[in-house]
């Protein structure tokens, strides 16, 4: 058995951290979901699991492992594997609808929003709303689940033709569409709850800002440049990190252009990083992952 075990199910997502490992000589056991596992078998796959498992996975796969891996990860634990971004986390991380009330919870301030698991319930929330909106899915991934709406008679035209987003979990979010202050919203990862970098991501309106290699594609038009947030940011995002009890993940915050309130709206545990890192950044954070991985091995 080796010491450090990595739960993953994007094919591309994780070059980056396999090739750090092996850059430093730290063997490791790298695990897909698939197949079966016994609840009566008592023995872990190693003594420290890390969790890498995408929300986005449901696109790649109608037969997703969210759920199955959230099961996975809590019998991993119950078994007395340290697992980094455990069951807990995941659970936070596959529901917008929980991000956002954690998020609010700290006195941060969120996009107004309507939580709803039927389409008959839409219009009554967009109402309270207002347009522009988004309904958005409550398990989404890659931008993938958000339809903006810009008048009523739009939304219960998509309402009857079955237009609206689904979720794998039939929830949906109804919420005002912020106007982004220059189009950009701001990602803050972090690593041990405390802020590690962040990244102005602009999309040209676009809903997908994934910012690793595997997602950015060339001509899409998604712009990423290192940023220092100002202290308040670099404060709201460590707050969520410790809520969440997030070993790694990024939060993003975006500015209203109307009236310059730092909207924070998402908690991404999968922190697969930016592209081309040492252009962007200069160094190179999968580097410091695999140090917070040692120390954690370290700690078993």
């Amino acid at each position: 058995m080796t010491d450090l075990a990595i739960l993953y199910e994007h094919p591309a997502w994780f070059v980056p951290l396999f090739a750090a490992l092996d850059r430093r000589g730290i063997a490791y056991a790298a695990l897909t979901p698939d197949g079966d596992w016994n609840p009566a078998d008592r023995r872990p796959p190693a003594p420290l699991v890390f969790n890498r498992i995408a929300m986005s996975s449901f696109l790649r796969s109608g037969e997703h492992p969210i759920f199955h891996a959230a099961a996975l990860l809590d019998h991993w634990r119950r078994t007395g594997a340290g697992i980094v971004n455990g069951p807990d986390v995941l659970a936070i991380d596959s529901s917008k609808a929980r991000q956002l009330s954690l998020i609010a919870g700290l006195g941060l301030a969120i996009p107004e929003t309507r939580v709803v698991h039927r389409a008959a319930d839409v219009p009554a929330a967009a109402a309270r709303i207002g347009f522009p909106l988004v309904v958005k899915a409550n398990i989404g991934g890659s931008g993938a689940g958000i339809v903006r709406f810009d008048s009523a008679e739009e939304l219960r035209a998509a309402i009857a033709d079955g237009g609206l987003p689904t979720s794998i979990d039939g929830v949906l979010l109804v919420q005002d569409y912020v106007p982004a202050r220059n189009g950009t919203i701001t990602r803050l990862e972090t690593l041990d709850r405390r802020f590690l970098y962040a990244i102005d991501v602009a999309g040209g309106g676009a809903f997908d800002l994934c910012p690793a290699d595997a997602c950015v594609v060339p001509g899409s038009g998604i712009a990423m440049t290192a940023t220092t947030p100002s202290p308040d940011l670099i404060d709201g995002a460590e707050r969520i990190a410790r809520a969440v009890d997030l070993d790694v993940g990024g939060v993003e915050v975006m500015i209203d252009d109307r009236d310059g309130v730092a909207r924070f709206y998402d908690i991404n545990a999968l922190s697969n990083f930016v592209a081309r890192p040492h252009e962007v950044l200069g160094y190179d954070p999968h580097d410091r992952l695999v140090d917070y991985l040692v120390a954690r091995m370290k700690d078993l």
